[in-house]
């Protein structure tokens, strides 16, 4: 077709899924898009791929809407799935039946623009921005030719360390243990909460620790009303630790007036990227550093009853969170035998345990991550990590930025490669508000 324009999504997760849905939006024949997502299943990605009901988004239903413009969508939809949820009810749903909505979404996509949309199967090796567009390489050597390429791929999970003795959850290695086998779990946010939920459903009853730099835990969620900020009340470009000390001043006097902590973190909110883009590269460093494992655990709360269950196995002793980090791991003729140097301890302990799982994050450093498509861009000085080396550097239209610093007009990356210029960009609420401004971008 004549004046015929065509998009690229590498990724068919949940980003990727979001942003089709706004470039079909708009009404131009000419436009069509093509989403390459290696596994051939679109919407679940990394995020919406468990298949337990125990494992809950960490956001209420009321704000997982796929579209920003009708905030309901996602809880209108859960309606069809005989599931009533409320208006003003702080439901969390099972991941996996998000992942169906996301995946209904697509599938209806395709079904409605036969001619615009198309779902691909394929794994993407390089891209490769020239004159006229760009080209996008498959594993099987077929060469996409598109007029931009949005990068979509989501997290990039970091390889398991500690001499190779610890795995990720679900690796091939993860087989059924002994129901009273002692466990370690490295990193204790939300991805540990659902690692051992993984474990209580096949059975497991023996000790579980817990260790992470600081050895704090999620949040629960509360149901609550997050209180009206002004903005010109919040100190933007403050350094870190005078604005915490303004955030924390806010949350006590909320607290004597007998509100909570909650709805201050929540308040916040719609604020927190401008925060984040006030800093410098080295007062985002210092937060990092200092305050980030702070935040996470009040910013990324754990649905109600899952924090309830949580709370409870502390308290019964079945689970045991530590402050510190591993020293040496050495194998036993019963399992593993870990060196923990934890904070405040004069001597190093020793802890016997059956398996380590990590549970420590995504890739530090996007430049030597396992993604084909960044590595192909990054290898060749085509993009470049952000100055923290959090994902790509990209401009405030995500354009990705290459080695010299010029942004490109042909490749654009989205969701938590953008982490560097954006911070709070892995949530559904930010990505889909992401997205409709990418598209308009784009078209």
């Amino acid at each position: 077709m004549r004046g015929e324009r065509t998009i690229v999504i590498i990724g068919g997760g949940a980003s990727g899924v979001l942003l089709a849905a706004q470039l079909l939006k708009a009404e131009n024949p000419a436009l069509r898009v093509v989403i390459v997502e290696k596994t051939g299943v679109f919407g679940r990605g990394l995020a919406y791929s468990a298949t337990l009901d125990e494992h809950l988004l960490n956001v209420g239903a009321h704000g997982m809407s796929a579209f920003p413009d009708a905030p309901d969508h996602f809880r209108i939809w859960l309606g069809t799935r005989g599931i009533a949820v409320a208006a003003d009810s702080l439901h969390f749903a099972p991941g996996r039946l998000y992942g169906d909505y996301l995946g209904e979404i697509s599938a209806g996509l395709a079904a409605r623009e036969p001619e615009r949309l198309r779902l691909m199967q394929a794994d993407v090796v390089s891209v490769s921005p020239h004159a006229a567009g760009v080209a996008v390489r498959l594993a099987d050597g077929t060469v996409l030719q598109a007029d931009a390429a949005v990068l979509a791929v989501g997290h990039d999970a970091e390889p398991a360390g500690i001499a190779l003795h610890a795995m990720k959850p679900g690796a091939p290695g993860d087989t059924p243990l002994a129901p009273d086998a002692p466990v370690l779990i490295l990193g204790s946010g939300l991805s540990m909460i659902d690692a051992w939920l993984s474990l209580k459903a096949r059975g497991h009853r023996g000790p579980v620790t817990v260790l992470s730099r600081r050895g704090l835990m999620p949040r629960a969620h509360l149901a609550r009303k997050p209180i009206p900020i002004d903005i010109a009340d919040v100190p933007l470009g403050a350094p870190p630790a005078r604005f915490m000390h303004w955030l924390r001043r806010l949350v006590r006097a909320h607290e004597a007036a007998g509100g909570h902590w909650q709805n201050v973190i929540d308040g916040l909110r719609p604020f927190n990227q401008r925060i984040w883009q006030a800093w410098s590269d080295d007062e985002r460093g210092r937060f990092l550093r200092h305050a980030k494992a702070w935040w996470d655990v009040h910013r990324h709360r754990a649905a109600p009853q899952i924090a309830a269950r949580l709370a409870a196995a502390v308290g019964e002793g079945g689970l045991t969170p530590l402050a510190g980090k591993v020293g040496t791991v050495e194998r036993a003729d019963d399992g593993l035998l870990v060196t923990l140097r934890l904070r405040g301890a004069a001597a190093a302990q020793t802890l016997a345990v059956a398996r380590i799982y990590d549970c420590t994050g995504v890739v530090r450093d996007v430049a030597s991550g396992s993604l084909a498509a960044v590595r192909s861009l990054t290898d060749r000085g085509l993009a470049r990590p952000d100055p923290l080396r959090l994902g790509l550097d990209v401009t405030e239209d995500c354009a990705v930025i290459d080695a010299a610093g010029n942004p490109s007009g042909r490749v654009f990356a989205i969701g938590p490669l953008t982490r560097g210029a954006l911070f709070e960009i892995e949530a559904v609420p930010d990505i889909r508000v992401q997205a409709a401004k990418l598209a308009r971008t784009l078209i």
